[in-house]
């Protein structure tokens, strides 16, 4: 994978809005890396990227975030 394409997602397993844009990106054919998630600890790139809600999953595209599933799968569809 190219470093302009670089592609990462913070979620939870148990999480359907994780699970929603891990569908997306697969039925896209979009290489990505996964980052697991405590749901009571979460870590330092949660607090970074959404520090309002910290809210999941968040999709880190090139270090840019976005956040909110349907958001997230907007975005993916249109980019």
């Amino acid at each position: 994978m190219e470093k302009q394409n670089k592609v990462l997602l913070l979620g939870i397993w148990a999480s359907p809005y994780t699970k929603r844009v891990e569908l997306a990106l697969n039925l896209k054919g979009i290489s990505y890396e996964y980052v697991e998630e405590d749901m009571f600890n979460k870590s330092p790139l949660v607090f970074k990227h959404n520090p309002i809600h910290q809210r999941l999953p968040i999709l880190l595209h090139n270090g840019n975030p976005i956040v909110e599933s349907l958001v997230i799968i907007e975005y993916v569809d249109e980019t």
